[in-house]
């Protein structure tokens, strides 16, 4: 999974959890601001009650009600109560039934608000009031409550949470694509990274630059510093493998002395040895320089096929070989390959140069573009080499001049790998078909 979607569903549900204790949260106080004013709506109804209570001759009776038809109206949801002494008076909502408040003491004026059961076992939300009547009433105490149905409470909740949870979602979805707005700019660094990093490893960018927010600024100080002890030890390699060639020319023309000096003594045999080994060792010294100078090259480095191919063919014309074969060119002008001219002139004159010694009447020239590979063929109608020796030879680090077919092939194919390509060998119709995959700019 990546980061970003990562993150983006750990924020998705830490916003869904939030967002749902907030609505139990709301639901809470919605369901106390409600209960706040029914109990306050019950005050100034128990207000009423006892306001209207007057002494008949058969005791306290309500000469005035409460004008709310709901106590009027047998289980209408609204009750009222007074008890003095053991009399109970009560509304007819309550019909037979009487509300049983608990056994408590109330100083004059407390008043306690209780969850009770009422009519018909619904629960009621009751206010209860103790009060001392006047003395025109007889001056006695009495217990005065008004209830109402719960469930009006309960169902005005779920109403509220029913009209709430709509826009409880449209804002988490809102929060969430904000989220993912957030983390999108948030990443985008590290998609510049990557990107930056793809950059360094084709040659469109030498180094990271500092162009970076804090957090990566150390990052790509590593890489750059990375990059320049790489170049630098590059370098050493590169220096190393010079001072070997040179010092091996001077032991390498000795040789080729001594051979010159045999051969006019007359010891042709022994002069032939010694020429043949030294060449060896002057091809192995030129394949090893090669190697070192082309892993050194710049990494902007860049060349086109058809020019370098056209200036190959011009000197090979004038060679032995090449002079009596038809040259093809059929390279577009324009198409860029990442390496250095002088190392693609070299891979691919020791292409043709295979190719001029081993054709019989023609050599073509072809490239054709694959993504961001540029393929650079070289075909001839000569024998060829057999498959099982091509599978061989196309192998990364594989001796072709111990097997006795020359250093070109492999000359080509250390320079292709260090330039980030490969050497194909195939067969399209007679002779060889070698391929230079490269990357292109």
């Amino acid at each position: 999974m990546s980061l970003r979607l990562r993150l983006a569903l750990a924020g998705a549900v830490a916003i869904l959890v939030a967002l749902s204790l907030a609505a139990l949260g709301l639901a809470q106080l919605f369901a106390t601001h409600v209960e706040r004013r029914a109990v306050a709506e019950m005050s100034v109804q128990l207000d009423q009650v006892l306001s209207g209570l007057e002494r008949g001759p058969s005791g306290l009776e309500l000469a005035r009600p409460p004008a709310d038809p709901r106590f009027s109206q047998p289980y209408g949801g609204l009750y009222w109560q007074i008890e003095e002494g053991g009399d109970i008076q009560r509304s007819r909502s309550l019909w037979d039934t009487a509300l049983d408040l608990p056994i408590d003491t109330l100083g004059d004026g407390a008043v306690h608000v209780h969850r009770l059961p009422g009519p018909g076992g619904a629960e009621l939300l009751v206010l209860e009031r103790s009060s001392t009547l006047p003395v025109r009433l007889g001056g006695s105490a009495v217990r005065a409550a008004v209830g109402m149905s719960a469930a009006e409470l309960t169902s005005a909740q779920r109403d509220f949470m029913a009209d709430l949870a709509p826009y409880l979602g449209l804002l988490a979805l809102t929060l969430i694509a904000a989220g993912w707005v957030q983390l999108s700019v948030g990443l985008r660094p590290l998609r510049d990274l990557g990107a930056r990093i793809t950059a360094l490893r084709t040659g469109r960018a030498a180094r990271m630059g500092e162009d970076w927010p804090l957090e990566l600024r150390p990052v790509a100080a590593e890489i750059d510093d990375l990059l320049t002890e790489r170049e630098a030890e590059t370098e050493r390699a590169r220096a190393r493998a010079a001072d070997l060639a040179h010092g091996l020319k001077t032991p390498l023309q000795a040789l080729m002395g001594e051979a010159a000096r045999l051969r006019g003594e007359g010891a042709t045999d022994q002069a032939e040895g010694i020429e043949v080994t030294a060449r060896a060792m002057r091809r192995t010294v030129d394949r090893e320089l090669a190697r070192a100078r082309t892993a050194a090259r710049a990494v902007d480095a860049r060349a086109d096929p058809s020019l370098v191919a056209d200036r190959l063919i011009e000197v090979l014309r004038r060679t032995p070989d090449g002079a009596e074969l038809e040259w093809r060119q059929d390279i577009p002008h324009g198409m860029l390959a990442s390496l250095h001219e002088a190392d693609l002139a070299e891979a691919l004159g020791a292409l043709m140069e295979n190719a001029a010694r081993h054709a019989r009447s023609k050599v073509v020239l072809s490239a054709q573009e694959d993504g961001d590979c540029l393929r650079l063929s070289i075909q001839d109608d000569g024998p060829g080499i057999p498959e099982e020796r091509r599978a061989e030879l196309s192998r990364r680090h594989a001796r072709a001049d111990e097997a006795g077919t020359g250093l070109g092939l492999a000359i080509a194919s250390d320079i292709a790998e260090a330039a980030g390509g490969r050497l194909v060998l195939g067969a399209e119709g007679p002779g060889l078909n070698a391929t230079l995959a490269l990357p292109r700019r």
